[in-house]
């Protein structure tokens, strides 16, 4: 019984906004609590300590005065809570506007320390705020490859308006190979087939930072590598 309650329950997850705060804490407590009825134990919790926020800003010692709930849960429940407050910290660390000169800073403060040449996506809403980054690979300390699928992939599930790519040269000048080149037009591909902008490429090298946008070669890669203009403009039946 309980086997096919928990999936009706994960099936209510892709309408999450349905679900009631117990509910919730239901579901994240089927993988701490395996082979027994969680419902309980959420309203355990939730009574003991008033909110989902509550029972997230308890201590391990605190929550295993709740009926139900042993050190694994608890461990369980703390490691939720520390992940989330890390989570929080890296949002407010992402810029909130995309302006090419600051987010060079940016990204050369993050990538600049690393001995692995890695690729970054973020992802820019309609009003050019920075909403989300993904770090999609990390190669050799001289190249990185991503896969067309990995992109594509990414944007049917994020949506974006736009996107900003970096990635590093380890070991060398931050100027861009006949490689960088390719992936600049190929990325640019995917994105106007998705009728997504691609506001720039940025290169963190050993000498600083290289912009495609601020040498003036976005706009001609933006022009010339648009589906509409490969293909010859609209499609016809």
């Amino acid at each position: 019984m309980h086997e096919g309650h928990r999936q009706r329950m994960l099936k209510r997850l892709e309408q999450a906004d349905g679900l009631q705060d117990h509910e919730l804490l239901e579901i994240l407590l089927f993988n701490a609590v395996p082979r027994k009825n969680t419902n309980p134990i959420a309203h355990e919790l939730l009574n003991a300590f008033s909110s989902l926020e509550g029972v997230l800003k308890a201590s391990m010692e605190e929550l295993c005065t709740v009926n139900g709930v042993g050190m694994e849960t608890a461990a369980y429940l703390k490691c939720i809570a520390v992940l989330y407050e890390r989570m929080g910290k890296k949002r407010e660390e992402l810029p909130k506007i995309f302006n090419v000169r600051t987010f060079s800073d940016y990204v050369m403060a993050r990538l600049s320390p690393l001995d692995r040449e890695v690729i970054e996506i973020y992802c820019i809403d309609a009003n050019e705020r920075i909403r989300s980054s993904r770090r999609f690979a990390a190669g050799t300390a001289d190249r990185a490859a991503l896969e067309p699928e990995e992109i594509s992939r990414f944007l049917a599930l994020q949506r974006p308006a736009g996107l900003v790519a970096a990635h590093n040269h380890p070991y060398s000048r931050a100027f861009p190979s006949d490689a960088d080149d390719k992936f600049t037009a190929q990325l640019q591909v995917l994105c106007s087939m998705n009728n997504v902008r691609l506001f720039d490429h940025i290169i963190v090298g050993t000498d600083g930072t290289y912009s495609y946008f601020l040498v003036g070669r976005m706009e001609e890669i933006r022009r010339n590598f648009d589906v509409a203009h490969l293909i010859g403009g609209k499609l016809y039946p």
